[in-house]
């Protein structure tokens, strides 16, 4: 057997147990089924995951801590009324109810787009090296202040209406952490946020900050909505695990999602939006005829996991062909 039948046995392998580790041992909550895992969670990530979390500094190591360790973090938090100012008047303007109306250039967003139908809303400010044009022009002190905190990645507004809720999920990336800053919320124990069992209740002007590849779920079980920031911050990680990240990095900055015609679109934000008209037709499908949509998914997915692991050996036997030539 040649050294990269072997190496991507190893992989294989490692791919299994990280799959594993993350479906049945990481952390307290359980989805109920492998199925749930398997919608909710993205597994084909976890290899990588893992990755992170072993390089993840040790106090960081937990579903749910303090924010203190962003830089200029305060920044934010002494000014947090004139954040909430800005996020105000730009929901009050309907903006964030244009956004996730079907067919607007923002409804078509690979990461929250299922979101929607619970009624939340958003309104992306910067995503991962890109500020969003229309974030400058209706929300300029709220871009500067965010400029002055170097540690976060991405940033937006989001809306959660009263009486409403977020099912389980977990994120697929563990690129970074999750930073919520409160700013218009109920500021009742009733509308919370639970990751890994741990409660946390938004209240105006305070923070923290969760690891979102933890399955959370979020209830609103009040009669006023919940506006806050959201912002993906950076995850400590040491020099191994940072190298690692410049994947994920590139990766993410591909999704970003505009809110007007003014933004600019990531490439998979694109394609999404490309294939958004099967959407409906898979749907369709479901409903009508349940068991071919059944075999039409396995065989799609089957069919993309073999052609992920044919490009890894294709990858695999060049770099030990690139070595060998090296080492003559």
């Amino acid at each position: 057997m040649n050294t990269s039948y072997l190496i991507l046995i190893a992989i294989s392998i490692y791919s299994f147990i990280s799959i594993v580790y993350v479906y049945k041992l990481r952390g307290k909550t359980r989805y109920t089924s492998l199925s749930q895992y398997l919608r909710k969670s993205w597994p084909i990530f976890a290899p990588l995951n893992c990755i992170l979390y072993m390089t993840t500094r040790s106090f960081a190591r937990q579903p749910v801590l303090s924010a203190d360790y962003l830089k200029n973090i305060a920044v934010l938090r002494d000014n947090w009324q004139i954040i909430r100012d800005e996020a105000l008047n730009l929901h009050q303007s309907g903006v964030l109810d244009a956004i996730k109306t079907p067919g607007a250039v923002g409804y078509y967003d690979v990461g929250f787009r299922t979101f929607y139908k619970r009624g939340w809303s958003k309104f992306y400010l910067s995503w991962y090296g890109t500020n969003h044009h229309s974030a400058l022009r209706l929300c300029p002190q709220t871009m500067a202040l965010l400029k002055q905190v170097p540690e976060v990645r991405g940033a937006m507004f989001s809306v959660l209406p009263e009486h409403s809720n977020l099912t389980i999920h977990a994120d697929p990336m563990a690129s970074s952490f999750r930073y919520h800053l409160g700013l218009a919320t109920p500021n009742s124990t009733h509308c919370f946020i639970d990751v890994d069992t741990q409660q946390c209740h938004w209240h105006d002007g305070k923070d923290f900050v969760f690891d979102e590849t933890y399955p959370h779920f979020v209830q609103n079980n009040t009669s006023k909505p919940r506006l806050i920031l959201m912002c993906d911050v950076d995850r400590p990680l040491n020099i191994l695990g940072r190298c690692c990240n410049v994947f994920y990095r590139v990766l993410i900055k591909g999704t970003v999602v505009p809110n007007t015609t003014e933004d600019e679109r990531g490439i998979f934000s694109a394609l999404f939006a490309a294939l958004a008209p099967l959407k409906t037709i898979t749907v369709k499908l479901r409903a009508e005829h349940r068991n071919i949509y059944k075999i039409l998914k396995w065989a799609i997915n089957s069919s993309l996991l073999l052609l992920l692991l044919a490009l890894l050996y294709g990858l695999i036997t060049l770099v030990s062909m690139l070595f060998s030539s090296s080492q003559r």
